[in-house]
């Protein structure tokens, strides 16, 4: 099966510090307003998943749950979603935030024998 959100492994290695610190987290890729398009990172919990999100797979070790609203996932589907951090601030209130560091959200188009061949959705378990 072919995943729809993988990470860089700079990504993944930032991504287990801060679950050592902070616990079980989350990434929302955020769809505007406020916070441009970023992926933020948060704890589990501190966002609100509701029916207009959707879970595209997870991270670390299928640890960390990687969401996108509907809205955007319709612009994204064809896409292969990549995480990765940048040294910088991006002003978000990602989790990253305080060692410098922004995650980034990278993008390919699927092939289309990948598309035949994508890992399903999964479902949100409230």
């Amino acid at each position: 099966m072919i995943k729809r959100i993988i990470a860089t492994e700079k990504a993944l290695a930032v991504l287990s510090q801060l679950q050592a610190k902070h616990g079980s987290l989350m990434v929302y890729q955020s769809g505007g307003c406020c916070e441009g398009s970023a992926p933020l990172c948060l704890p589990q919990g501190e966002l609100f998943i509701g029916d207009n999100d959707i879970c595209l797979g997870s991270l670390l070790n299928q640890q960390i749950p990687f969401y996108i609203g509907k809205a955007q996932f319709e612009y994204w589907q064809y896409t292969q979603l990549i995480l990765d951090v940048i040294d910088g601030n991006n002003g978000t209130f990602s989790l990253e935030q305080a060692d410098n560091l922004c995650f980034v959200t990278r993008s390919r188009l699927f092939t289309d024998e990948e598309l035949t061949q994508l890992e399903p959705l999964q479902t949100i378990i409230s």
